[in-house]
């Protein structure tokens, strides 16, 4: 799995499963861009994967994905540096608690967690199409939470639990949908089921849940070799619309392939974040 000459952009990638992510591609050879959004976390991690690994070729991209603004300018710095694209690994992800507003409106975890993606994916598409063949993989969980379209944004009704578990029916949503925009392009896009791995993810959880959690969570070097496969592997460099769990195809429940839910998300997306 040699990637040299890959260039490879990973949100989230100064902890937890996107830090081991990024470290497994670096150690391959690959030039990783570490999208994060604290520079003083990020430039910390950065030196730790190039003192690890030996690999120079490591650099920090600050972007905030709950910001449409601070996406937007993450991308045009990322254009004024390079032409090509080779990997998108959309990893970064954030659980509250209680509910709180974006930036730009969104609920926090559906800009976050799907959103962001969304527009970060659409306006990185020229780069990756001209790449080709090029890879979006979309670390996710098994949701079968189904959407209400009617609060979308959890302002009538909020649930903590609830509105995380849609914002991973919307990873698969827009993963089926990707992949099938973008058939004969040369780009493919997939889901990744990881695992749970030990992380900071779930700091704003009760106390029983997080231990929970905490108690039934690996190592994120383990959860992470799955988005390593699926980034270098030429064995699936043709498969796409897929949901990955150890390293091999799994299914999701039958909401997350309804085409008409795939297609109103996206539109509904498309509306909010104008990634046009």
């Amino acid at each position: 799995m040699n990637v040299k000459g890959k260039t490879v952009v990973i949100t989230g990638a100064n902890s937890g499963i996107g830090f081991a992510t990024a470290t497994g591609l670096a150690r391959l050879g690959a030039t990783v861009i570490m999208a994060c959004r604290d520079k003083g976390r990020g430039e910390e991690a950065r030196n730790d994967i190039i003192s690890t690994t030996g690999n120079p070729l490591v650099e920090l991209l600050l972007v905030d994905l709950a910001s449409q603004q601070s996406i937007r300018e993450a991308v045009a710095s990322f254009k004024a540096r390079r032409d090509r694209l080779d990997v998108l690994i959309n990893n970064a992800a954030v659980f509250k608690f209680t509910r709180a507003a974006s930036p730009d409106g969104p609920e926090l975890m559906f800009a976050t967690n799907h959103l962001g993606p969304f527009l970060l994916a659409n306006l990185l598409l020229d780069v990756l199409r001209a790449s080709a063949p090029a890879r979006v993989l979309t670390v996710t969980a098994p949701s079968t939470v189904p959407l209400d379209f009617d609060d979308l944004q959890g302002e009538k009704k909020f649930s903590a639990a609830q509105a995380f578990g849609a914002s991973k029916m919307c990873n698969l949503l827009f993963t089926y949908e990707l992949a099938r925009r973008m058939e004969g392009t040369g780009v493919t896009a997939n889901a990744i089921h990881p695992g749970l791995a030990k992380s900071n993810l779930m700091k704003e959880a009760n106390p029983i849940m997080r231990w929970a959690v905490n108690l039934m969570s690996g190592a994120p070097e383990k959860a992470a070799e799955t988005p390593i496969y699926l980034a270098s592997a030429p064995e699936v460099a043709t498969v796409s619309g897929q949901f990955f769990r150890d390293k091999k195809p799994i299914n999701s429940n039958a909401y997350s392939h309804d085409r008409a839910m795939q297609n109103r998300l996206w539109e509904i997306s498309a509306t909010l974040a104008n990634p046009a």
